[in-house]
């Protein structure tokens, strides 16, 4: 029996229309996005599905947007299988968090403000600052964090990277240039009900599992300037035995990397009506859809 552990995506995962198909073949789907857009007290579900990129791609747009549609993929993929099993969670950046309300960490509508909150302190953090965020591919990593410690993406190139690709996102997150929004993330995990996850959630700042709600509310902080150790946490998951990857949420990025770390890794990804169909249809369940 395969163990199995869900993905959410994090920033830069965002698409144009992102959730349409699925509000518009699912009721399920369209409650959820009516009981969002009435939590946050604006139509965030039209931004997602007709917003222009311009404004989907602002931070306090684009986290609380990917929260949602990855959400909407983790309760569909529930529904439709009827009895998922996963024994642990991981998210990328903001998908920590996402991560934590899918294992019962905190509720639906508090991760969806804190994201919402989040994104704007991080906005307000880039005003404040400059910087950007690139892919860097075709290094290592202690390479590529001496590359870091250095300079930037430029020198990357000098040092034998492939490629370093900009990311769609505002600044530069996972820095130091993020230490502006700490304090105010810090006050609003203060007044979320957080209690211990029921399975197995890895932190993106130490790759290992949250050990406590203590623990949580302090990794959340560090995460924004901490770098995020995304392969170090996959490796972890390999090397207790899981074999089965789901990704929830806009696009497929997080498979891909599991790929490219561990390419006999089952993966799968939910993140329109299609991939949410063949899905279920490969983890052999038959059901009308």
């Amino acid at each position: 029996m395969s163990n199995t552990a869900l993905l959410f995506a994090g920033q830069g995962a965002q698409a144009l229309g992102m959730g349409k198909d699925l509000a518009e073949k699912y009721p399920a789907a369209r409650a959820l996005f009516d009981r969002a857009n009435a939590a946050v007290g604006y139509d965030l579900a039209g931004i997602c599905f007709h917003g222009s990129e311009p404004e989907l791609t602002k931070t306090e747009n684009a986290q609380p947007g990917i929260y949602l549609v990855s959400w909407v993929a983790f309760q569909l993929l529930k529904e439709l299988v009827g009895d998922l099993k996963f024994e642990a969670t991981a998210g990328l950046s903001l998908g920590e968090t996402t991560a934590l309300a899918a294992a019962n960490a905190l509720s639906f509508e508090e991760g969806l403000k804190l994201v919402r909150q989040r994104g704007r302190f991080m906005h307000e953090a880039c005003e404040a600052t400059r910087g950007a965020m690139a892919a860097i591919i075709g290094l290592d990593e202690a390479t590529t964090r001496e590359i870091c410690a250095e300079a930037g993406v430029e020198l990357a190139k000098t040092k034998g990277a492939k490629k370093a690709v900009p990311l769609p996102v505002a600044g530069a997150y996972h820095s130091r240039l993020m230490a502006g929004a700490q304090p105010r993330l810090r006050a609003s995990l203060a007044s979320v009900r957080l209690q211990s996850p029921t399975v197995t959630v890895v932190s993106n700042v130490t790759a290992r599992p949250h050990s406590s709600v203590a623990e949580i509310q302090s990794l959340l902080v560090d995460q924004l300037t901490a770098p995020v150790r995304w392969e170090e946490s996959m490796r972890f998951l390999l090397a207790q035995r899981f074999t089965r990857f789901i990704e929830l949420g806009p696009g497929k990025a997080l498979s891909g990397f599991m790929k490219r770390i561990d390419k006999n890794a089952g993966t799968f990804n939910v993140a329109d009506a299609p991939s949410l169909e063949a899905t279920v249809k490969a983890l052999g369940v038959k059901r009308e859809t």
